[in-house]
């Protein structure tokens, strides 16, 4: 495309949902690149360093450091929801997280408020997890989460729950699909001060990065404020906007958030 000297370029260096692919009840994910994501990133940091480096976080020789697996379950039977609750002692979408520090896998499952969507049908419910370690042999299920089939990710959650007596009820009346995001935990990966691009390279008159592959400096990435925060310092800065955002909140200077911190750890 031509760029126009009025013209503002706003680029989104790499995802973290790149490359994603999708099993089904009966079938596992499978691993799948294409490079696409970050394909633009590339070429605009060949050669040029305050651009950044994408093989910091992308590659395939990274998969095993970045990997998750995450799944949602779709049911229409609510024995599931009935059993965590009494389980729990929490009401669907009351309880959070739910991590299984023994699990093999790192499993963390969570009960959204129903319904979870807009005109989700009353009979419907819906609920999603993920799992940290999708390369190792389950506790339950002999095997990598990664070859796993959604029944078979779900057996082993309800191994987990000793909720095994209701498993053919609540498989059989459920969909889970494992969806497999090989660069879930690239912002993770240890790198250098210039790995990520500024949002506004030194010099930069209609170029910025957005997302969470561009530095912002004392901000915390994985969020979505941080991704909102690139996007308006970018197009402050490259339209000379009078507007100052808001500053970064740094907990670590709040006494409060030190006083419970040291009470937490009491």
């Amino acid at each position: 495309m031509e760029i126009e000297p009025d013209d503002l370029v706003l680029v989104t260096n790499g995802s973290q949902t790149a490359d994603l692919s999708l099993g089904s009840m009966t079938a596992p994910a499978t691993f799948r690149f294409d490079g696409r994501s970050w394909a633009l990133w590339k070429r605009l940091a060949r050669g040029r360093r305050e651009f950044g480096n994408p093989d910091t976080f992308f590659g395939e020789t990274h998969l095993s450091d970045t990997a998750w697996l995450t799944f949602t379950v779709t049911t229409t039977d609510p024995t599931f929801f009935d059993l965590v609750t009494k389980f729990t002692g929490s009401e669907p979408g009351r309880g959070g997280h739910m991590t299984f520090k023994d699990s093999n896998w790192m499993i963390t499952f969570t009960i959204f408020p129903q319904p979870h969507f807009v005109e989700q049908p009353p009979s419907v419910k819906v609920w999603w997890g993920y799992a940290l370690y999708p390369h190792r042999v389950g506790n339950f299920i002999k095997k990598p989460m990664l070859e796993c089939s959604g029944a078979e990710i779900l057996n082993e959650i309800l191994w987990h729950l000793d909720f095994a007596k209701d498993a053919e009820r609540i498989i059989g009346s459920a969909t889970c699909i494992p969806c497999l995001l090989p660069y879930a935990g690239s912002v993770w990966l240890p790198r250098k001060r210039m790995d990520r691009p500024s949002v506004t390279p030194t010099g930069s008159t209609n170029l910025g990065f957005i997302g969470q592959f561009a530095e912002i400096p004392l901000e915390t990435i994985f969020t979505m404020e941080y991704s909102v925060r690139s996007a308006r310092e970018a197009v402050s800065t490259l339209l000379k906007l009078d507007a100052k955002l808001p500053s970064v909140y740094q907990g670590q200077h709040d006494p409060r958030a030190l006083y419970n911190a040291l009470n937490a750890l009491a």
